[in-house]
């Protein structure tokens, strides 16, 4: 899993990578803007907030990723324990509230809650794109009344694509979140399992959604225009 740490104090910072690194990968961002920039270019499991920052700070941060659709559980972290400020950050989308200063533990404690709640809805959620859907529940795909057969890792990758639809995904990102940054596999396994999606898609026509990015990687898209 990935997480995004926002924090302008580099010690705190240091010390939460630190606590979730035995469970994360985690990037790091020392103010509002780089911060912002990241969590719109790419995909993270949980993101981790301050309030005060420079040049943005976290309550403009979130509201920019909420009004560009982007759902990453936003965990805040804030010197401040006023109900109006937590209500505030409530109202523009945030997941959950920490009061500074917190016990390491306890930030585990909420990112674990939030990491249940977040799997837990999405077990019960169907993904659709135009006539697809995915079950994830028990990890079916259809396409109308026909049933697609996507096996193991297969199923995986095109639930990662349906999920950030009209987004392009970097192989890499890809690589790291269906086999793991530490897997013994080589990045071209991520080319090998999208055509075979492809020729599964083909019979229905949907093969045409998946896009190539030349030298980025992959994305399906509404337009089903010609690969670049």
């Amino acid at each position: 899993m990935r997480a995004l740490v926002i924090e302008d104090d580099k010690l705190l910072s240091n010390a939460i990578c630190s606590n979730i690194g035995g469970t994360f990968e985690y990037e790091q961002a020392f103010d509002g803007e780089e911060g912002l920039y990241l969590a719109e270019q790419n995909i993270y499991d949980v993101v981790i907030l301050d309030v005060m920052m420079p040049k943005k700070d976290g309550y403009n941060v979130l509201a920019a990723l909420r009004d560009k659709g982007i759902k990453t559980p936003v965990i805040m972290l804030t010197a401040k324990d006023g109900i109006d400020d937590k209500v505030k950050g409530f109202k523009l989308g945030a997941d959950d509230y920490l009061v500074k200063p917190f016990h390491r533990q306890e930030l585990l404690v909420r990112i674990e809650s939030l990491m249940r709640r977040s799997k837990g809805a999405l077990k019960e959620h169907i993904l659709s794109f135009k006539g697809l859907t995915l079950n994830l529940s028990n990890r079916t795909a259809r396409v109308g009344n026909e049933e697609l057969a996507f096996q193991g890792k297969q199923f995986d990758v095109l639930e990662y694509l349906v999920s950030n639809k009209n987004t392009i995904l970097t192989k890499k990102q890809i690589f790291d979140r269906i086999w793991g940054f530490d897997s013994d596999t080589t990045m071209t396994v991520v080319d090998v399992y999208t055509s075979n999606i492809r020729k599964i898609l083909k019979s229905s026509g949907y093969d045409k959604y998946i896009k190539t990015v030349r030298g980025i990687g992959y994305m399906i898209t509404d337009s089903g225009e010609e690969n670049e």
